[in-house]
């Protein structure tokens, strides 16, 4: 079984991704509509982008 390496997205990546503004994409996590972050640091953190992938496509309406 082939394992895929899953990248880190910081803040501006995911805005830039998504579309969203900041204070979309955080309003929404609390409302439980979008990956929460994970914590990478002791003062970083980062959205996993096979989340916000698999969120978009959630989105998608199917043809």
């Amino acid at each position: 079984m082939k394992e895929s390496i899953d990248r880190f997205l910081r803040l501006d990546e995911v805005l830039h991704t998504t579309g969203l503004g900041k204070n979309t994409v955080y309003r929404r996590m609390r409302e439980g509509t979008f990956p929460k972050q994970v914590k990478i640091g002791p003062n970083s953190v980062a959205w996993r982008q096979s989340a916000v992938a698999k969120w978009m496509l959630a989105l998608s309406p199917v043809d």
